[in-house]
């Protein structure tokens, strides 16, 4: 357990210090794989509710920390949370996800995107990120959460999830001018809403450009990195010392780029091996991933095996053990059990190299 005056271990991870284990937590961590979660769902059906009533979002946030003791808690929200206050009305539909209606596609759309007051638009963030840090103490640290710029365009131009992606596409390749204009005002109040979150009480805010792996190397230096930076800049001009994480699905193709958006560690997916990742983003970046989240429908021993090389190809430092995608639906509990049990006892099975 960490000292009641040491800060938490994550975040002494995040921020480049050298710790006494590997920190580990899991992407989406609180949701479907949890009876607990499961139950609750079943009580209070609209995912809007779930995320902005304070107690349940409280409530399903802590579920993992009370189950598994993760070194990180995450607040249970949505990417999308925060466009309301911008003027972009959304709905989350269960099993058919996000819904943007109508989706933007105009420069009126555009030109009516306004700036976020987040205590006006999401006033229960504070109530929540301040109370889980009350829950937790220093035993775990809180992270907050906020969707990159040309992810929540992506959302925001196809009105749901997209398979090709053809609309903001198609706006890009067409009318780029309008798009930048777009991906600038969300970038300047994602800015704000992170600077919010840490106001509030996260220590650490992961930013998910999720869309942004099926971009090409040159439209990402394009359309995803400039505004990644621009939210970047803002938050660390306020709050310098927050360490800031990026996540990108599919991202195999952009890592090295995704290392130039001034975050402090770069998630890494799946698709690539971590000690090819430690190569090319190099040693100065710090790094949270990646085994697959499938991996834990095996044995205990092929997850422990997982484990240990990811953690081996990563290094003791700078490295925050996680999935390379949030946890699946339908994943045994008693594994994820056993993958947070493991991590936090890797010293027991294998002599780490620093």
């Amino acid at each position: 357990m960490t000292g009641l005056n040491q800060e938490p271990l994550l975040l002494r991870a995040a921020r480049g210090e050298s710790v006494e284990r590997t920190p580990v937590w899991m992407m989406r961590q609180a949701g479907r794989y949890m009876k607990v979660y499961r139950d609750l769902r079943e009580k209070h059906p609209s995912f809007r509710e779930r995320s902005e009533n304070p107690e349940l979002a409280i409530e399903i946030s802590l579920q993992p920390w009370k189950a598994f003791r993760p070194d990180g808690v995450i607040m249970f929200s949505d990417i999308l949370t925060p466009l309301t206050g911008m003027g972009i009305p959304f709905d989350i539909v269960e099993s058919k996800g996000p819904m943007i209606d109508p989706p933007i596609r105009t420069q009126a759309q555009i030109d009516a995107v306004h700036e976020l007051d987040p205590d006006t638009a999401t006033p229960y963030i504070r109530t929540i990120l301040s109370t889980l840090r009350s829950e937790v103490g220093n035993e775990a640290t809180v992270l907050g959460f906020v969707g990159s710029p040309w992810t929540l365009a992506a959302y925001a131009v196809e009105g749901r999830t997209s398979k090709n992606y053809a609309n903001i596409k198609g706006m890009a390749f067409s009318e780029p001018a309008m798009l930048h204009q777009l991906l600038s005002k969300l970038a300047d109040n994602i800015g704000i809403y992170a600077c919010h979150q840490i106001e509030c009480g996260a220590q650490v805010v992961q930013l998910f450009d999720s869309w942004a792996g099926q971009l090409s190397p040159m439209d990402y230096r394009t359309f995803a990195l400039p505004y990644q930076q621009q939210v970047v800049r803002r938050v660390k001009a306020k709050y310098p010392n927050t360490p800031l994480i990026l996540y990108i699905s599919g991202s195999a193709g952009v890592l090295e780029l995704m290392g130039e958006s001034g975050v402090d560690i770069v998630s890494v997916d799946w698709t690539v091996d971590m000690a090819e990742a430690r190569r090319r983003l190099g040693p100065g970046m710090a790094v949270q991933g990646n085994v697959d989240p499938a991996a834990l429908f095996g044995s205990k021993d092929f997850i422990r095996d997982r484990i240990l090389d990811t953690v081996q190809k990563a290094g003791r430092q700078g490295h925050i053990l996680n999935l390379g995608h949030g946890i699946l639906p339908g994943t045994p509990e008693e594994n994820a059990a056993f993958f947070f049990e493991t991590g936090k006892n890797l010293d027991q099975l294998l002599a780490v190299p620093a």
